[in-house]
């Protein structure tokens, strides 16, 4: 019997300048592993938004791919409001993680509205943050990726840090935080892409969305020896 989930890719167009689609493709496979039948849309500013959605997923992008999308993003900020408190699971890198907060400013002084979904403010400082990446969370263990921003990330009081840095500099390079959640949202600024190196993360979205649909969810047994491979790699990477 099918069992459908619908993964809403948010402005690849635009917005997927750091291989930010392997984290739809690590979906994807998953799901399929699960034993659920992925279908994968993507929207573009201009389209029309699909009636179901169970998965939203946003990647990088520059200054300008932002500013291209902002005003769209604007217009479906309510539709997105309605899917995180009905618990859509999201998962907003870099450029889209910094869209889902108050505002964006850029090096030349432009301020690009977000939609606020994130209680985080974004500033672009005077050098790019750049190097791997290894994290704490408490729900989901070691956080492993790459990071390449020039925004300073301020989280606000009702915004929880996905983890605490251990190596690298994460939101700001200052307090020691990555990343932001809210409710069942998640941004950060990893890359790499994000999903391919950490199963539990990706696991965490599926189970989400199945439970929201279906009511409950029976992970299947993968084998993650090249998957934790990987990890210990990447985890002794240099910054």
């Amino acid at each position: 019997m099918s069992r459908p989930i619908n993964i809403l890719q948010l402005y690849p167009k635009d917005m997927n300048i750091y291989g930010d689609w392997g984290n739809v493709l690590v979906l994807k496979k998953r799901l399929e592993w699960h034993g659920y039948q992925p279908n994968i849309c993507e929207y573009n500013a201009g389209d029309k938004l699909p009636a179901e959605i169970d998965i939203v997923v946003g990647g990088g992008g520059q200054d300008s791919g932002q500013d291209n999308v902002q005003h769209d993003l604007l217009n479906i900020s309510a539709n997105l409001y309605e899917l995180a408190d009905r618990k859509v699971p999201m998962l907003l890198i870099c450029g889209m993680y910094q869209l889902f907060g108050h505002h964006f400013i850029t090096t030349s002084g432009q301020k690009i509205p977000g939609i606020g979904l994130l209680d985080v403010e974004t500033v672009a400082g005077p050098k790019r943050l750049i190097g791997n990446v290894v994290a704490e969370s408490q729900d989901f263990g070691t956080i492993v990726g790459y990071e390449n921003h020039s925004g300073q990330t301020t989280l606000g009081k009702s915004a929880i840090p996905l983890a605490q840095i251990r190596l690298g500099a994460g939101n700001n390079g200052q307090d020691g935080t990555e990343g932001a959640r809210y409710k069942n949202v998640i941004g950060s600024y990893l890359h790499g892409s994000l999903l391919p190196k950490n199963p539990r993360l990706a696991d965490w979205l599926i189970e989400q969305s199945v439970i929201n649909r279906y009511g409950e969810f029976q992970a299947a047994k993968i084998d993650e020896s090249i998957t934790q491979e990987a990890r210990t790699i990447a985890k002794n990477r240099p910054r």
